[in-house]
């Protein structure tokens, strides 16, 4: 078996901070993410009685929550802890943000229902355990953006200020400011 770590003596939480390969069995990103299950499981639980408490539950939940977001449950994360939402942004419900680098969303955002932002990574070469090696690639949402319903952004991708991706796209790569892009993958139809 190979030893992909060998004269490495970072843990796989620092290999992971650091946007490289690792293998996620840290101790402490299983803590971290047993954390986040249970802020996104106490979110989802105040909100039908108490909303305002519940978006409280983000701002421990979420690295940073802005002016006036608005996030409707069921919320799923790797972390929690790598996600910066802008003011005035608005989540429908069932986003999923698997939060392994940086997911910055931001501000005056409109994300539709079932969004998913993805950065994990995996190799694509065949090698032992290669099925348990991650990276992870940041996605940054600049503001004004529209997400429609089911859209899933890929590991690395830069949504454009302006910019509205149409229902079900797969976004794979970067989508210039201004821009209506549809599809899978999606693809720039109009500029605005």
């Amino acid at each position: 078996m190979v030893d992909y770590f060998a004269g490495d003596p970072r843990t796989n939480r620092e290999r992971m901070l650091a946007g490289e390969l690792y293998i996620a069995d840290d101790p402490e990103s299983e803590a971290e993410s047993r954390r986040g299950m249970k802020l996104a499981a106490e979110f989802a639980a105040a909100y039908p009685e108490d909303p305002i408490r519940a978006q409280a539950v983000l701002g421990r939940l979420f690295r940073h929550v802005g002016e006036d977001v608005h996030v409707k449950p069921p919320v799923y994360v790797d972390y929690g802890s790598f996600i910066s939402v802008g003011a005035h942004t608005f989540i429908n419900y069932g986003l999923t943000a698997l939060d392994v680098a940086p997911s910055t969303i931001g501000e005056h955002c409109q994300l539709g229902p079932h969004v998913q932002l993805l950065t994990p990574t995996h190799p694509l070469d065949p090698q032992p355990r290669r099925d348990k090696l991650e990276a992870a690639q940041p996605i940054t949402l600049e503001d004004n953006v529209w997400l429609g319903g089911g859209v899933i952004v890929c590991p690395g991708v830069t949504i454009g200020e302006n910019s509205v991706i149409g229902a079900g796209a797969v976004v794979t790569r970067d989508i210039p400011p201004n821009s209506v892009a549809v599809g899978n993958p999606a693809r720039v139809i109009k500029t605005l």
